[in-house]
């Protein structure tokens, strides 16, 4: 019975993760940004958003979080590094790498409202 409950609330965390990183990419669209992957893996770990607008890109954690203070604080030390040293690994697959700026940004979600973008957060 509790194994059931945590699968529930698992896929239930799950549901609403993917959608606040659907709901952050046309939050960025709407913005002017272009979206390059969703959810892109490396051996090093996942980056939720990589987006672009003309020469920079941009790592987005994204957080579906009550209170923006807890999106922040769910981003942690080892967080940023993972997802540094995932953003690394896709620099360094791309031939105009030694032309991009990059940004590491989150975005914090909070239900149907307007998604919190704080831009270098990291």
């Amino acid at each position: 019975m509790a194994a059931e409950r945590d699968r529930g609330k698992r896929r239930k965390a799950e549901r609403r993760g993917r959608f606040a990183e659907l709901f952050a990419a046309l939050f960025l669209i709407l913005k002017g940004y272009r979206i390059l992957a969703l959810r892109h893996r490396t051996p090093q770990g996942e980056i939720d958003i990589i987006a672009r607008r003309q020469d920079l890109v941009v790592f987005v954690e994204v957080k579906a979080r009550r209170r923006t203070s807890d999106a922040v604080d769910a981003v942690g030390l080892a967080a940023q590094r993972r997802i540094r040293a995932a953003s690394d690994l896709w620099l360094a697959r791309r031939p105009d790498a030694h032309r991009l700026s990059q940004r590491y940004d989150i975005i914090a979600v909070q239900g149907l409202r307007f998604p919190l973008h704080l831009p270098d957060a990291f």
